[in-house]
Parts: structure tokens; sequence; C-alpha cells
């Protein structure tokens, strides 16, 4: 059966999947997008505003993570994410520090003995082209432009982090309807892919207040690499210190700008919430490609009487509405083990399975 762990940062809650063990290694690398909605679903599937793959590292980390938000669509970073990631490392590993590979480059990221994890986020990134987004810098460090909907208008900040974000700075955050703004604002032109949309009040020169609208997800309760976007903005505007709180729905995070390197590091706490195994139902087809023989047109063609042409099917894409021959599938044996140790197995030893997976990561 196919392992999980729920873990939580500031109520940014993930999936997360260990794909380092062959033994282990059932997920795809890249899921069927429908299949991570369908899981990420929280009235029909588990709950989750993404979910987190970790793999062997192809580089000079100590680990890969590919992270995908409830929409199916893969994110570069997400500062959230990787502390749910470290916490469920520290939950099963002696080591505190880690070098983990992403599509934003290496971060590394410390467990503290305290609970606290610190992820340096790396540098900000200011180029349009980069970030990417296409307003212009023009007086001052930051691409800035203003963006009309429905006559209103919104003075806009972009920034990268390895992700892209959009920082609007407002007199009282509670006045904005997020359901109205955050996914046409998301969605604009001037993003070309999409961007993450906080709006921010600032309190003080050491205190900031941020609401978000998460590319590919909604609004969510915290945003690790927005609440460093927020601090880029207000400290470069002569708003904020270069370290501050920044307080989110689901709690605060310090972000610290490190003139030394300019880097940026995020402090803040994960939590995990449960372990659990996907039932065959739920569990994504493999990634293995497979030949079979199918009665289904569009996929093969009949030259003969007594001869099929057949194709190749990528049994995660081609059956995902159900098998296309299930009297001849390959991967019918495996799924009857797998029924067949769900049927067998009492609510107790199930039970048992999970207590023994949790205890085998927190000794």
């Amino acid at each position: 059966m196919l392992q999980f762990s729920k873990y939580q940062g500031l109520g940014n809650d993930f999936l997360i999947f260990d794909n380092r063990s062959l033994v282990n290694n059932r997920i795809p690398q890249a899921p069927d997008s429908e299949w991570i909605q369908g899981i990420c679903n929280r009235n029909f599937g588990v709950g989750a505003d993404g979910i987190i793959i970790i793999l062997p590292p192809i580089g000079r980390g100590d680990l890969r993570m590919r992270i995908f938000n409830a929409d199916g669509k893969e994110a570069e970073m997400c500062g959230n994410g990787i502390r749910c990631l470290t916490k469920f490392l520290g939950d099963s590993d002696t080591h505190s520090i880690w070098n983990i590979e992403t599509l934003a480059g290496i971060i590394t990221s410390t467990l503290h003995e305290h609970g606290a994890i610190s992820i340096d986020m790396g540098e900000p990134l200011y180029l349009p082209n980069e970030i990417p987004t296409k307003l212009c810098i023009e007086n001052g460090k930051l691409p800035t432009g203003i963006i009309t909907i429905d006559g209103i208008s919104w003075d806009i900040i972009s920034v990268g982090m390895g992700n892209p974000h959009a920082v609007i700075l407002v007199s009282n955050i509670e006045t904005i309807d997020l359901n109205r703004w955050g996914n046409t604002l998301e969605q604009h032109f001037i993003f070309p892919k999409f961007s993450n949309i906080h709006f921010t009040e600032v309190l003080s020169i050491n205190h900031v207040r941020m609401k978000t609208w998460e590319r590919g997800v909604g609004i969510t309760l915290a945003c690790g690499t927005g609440a460093c976007a927020v601090l880029i903005v207000t400290h470069t505007l002569g708003l904020t210190k270069q370290q501050a709180q920044i307080s989110l729905p689901g709690g605060s995070l310090d972000i610290h700008w490190q003139k030394s390197d300019n880097h940026l590091v995020m402090t803040g706490e994960a939590k995990a919430i449960f372990d659990g195994v996907l039932t065959p139902e739920f569990t994504p087809a493999p990634e293995d490609t497979v030949n079979c023989l199918s009665s289904n047109n569009d996929l093969y063609k009949q030259k003969s009487v007594n001869k099929i042409e057949k194709e190749t099917i990528i049994c995660s894409k081609s059956c995902m509405d159900g098998c296309l021959y299930p009297d001849n599938c390959f991967s019918r044996d495996v799924r009857s083990r797998v029924s067949d140790l769900i049927a067998n197995s009492s609510l107790d030893e199930i039970i048992t399975l999970t207590t023994d997976s949790i205890e085998s990561r927190i000794q």
C-alpha cells in the first residue's frame, strides 16, 4: 500500500510521499494532474494545499523535492512546504541540516533543538524576465505597475523568490475581498506564469500583516516565499527593517534579509498531522509503459480479423477512467495483492501498520 504523511506549516498543509527507497517508490515522479486534484480535494480526497515528493538527489544536494499545487501544476518552491519537509526529515533522521534540491536551486534547511525551522531561501529576483512579469523597472529597484479591474486600480510590485509574487500595499487588509480579486489578479496577462498575490498592511517597522491568494491553490493560511517577498518590498521602500515579523492568518514567520550575502532566512514551525495509506482506487498508476490489448479504437487499429496493431499505453494517462483491458492488465496481480491485504487485515492491523511507520521515523 502507498504510504504518505500529512504535515502543516501555519495551516498550509501538504501530503508527503517518500520516493527515496526503491521498495517504497510507488508514486510517479510527476503524477497526473487530475490525480493530484483528486487527492488534494477536501471533500472527496485526503485534502491538502499540495503534495511533496521526496526523491534521490541528482546534483550536490542530500535529496530532491518536487512540489505540486492542488491544481496539479508543479511549483518551483514553497517556503511552508519545505519547512514541512524539514520536519518530516527530522522525525526520521539524526541530521539537523539538509541541502534540498528544488526547481529554484539548492535550499538549505535547519531544524533547531527547540523545534523552530530555519530555511535559507536564497536571493530575491528583481529582473522582470526572471520573476517573470511584464511589469517594468522604472524609478526604483523593483518591477511596478498599475492593474485596473472593474474600475478598481491596484498598485502592483513584483518580486521573485524562485516563484513569482505580487505585493499590494493597503491600509487595512480586512477590507480586501480575496475571493473577488485573487484569481483575477493571479491570472492577469502581466504574469506569464501567473503569480501569488499578497495584500499587505505595514503595522510598524518590525511588523507586517499579509493575506495571500496562492497561485494554483487559492486562499491559504500562509505562504513562506510570499512572506519573504513582502519583506523585500517593504524594506526596499523603507517601511520596515531588514528583519521583521510577518503575520499571516495561520501564524507568524520571522524573515531576515541578510545584507552579508543578500539571502533571506525564514524561521517558523511545522507539525505532523498524521500518517496514512491510500486505498487501491486512490493509488496512482505506475509510470511504467506497457503494452496490453484493448478494443479502444483510438488506441488500436485492426488490420485484419486476427491481427491487431498494438500501441503503447501509459497507464497513468490512458487508464485514468478505468483499465482499458482489465482481463489482461499487467498490474492486475499487484492490485489483487493489495486488495487482499486490505480485505484480510483488521482495522487494528491497519492502525498498527501506520503506527509502526510513525515510530520508525521518530526513534
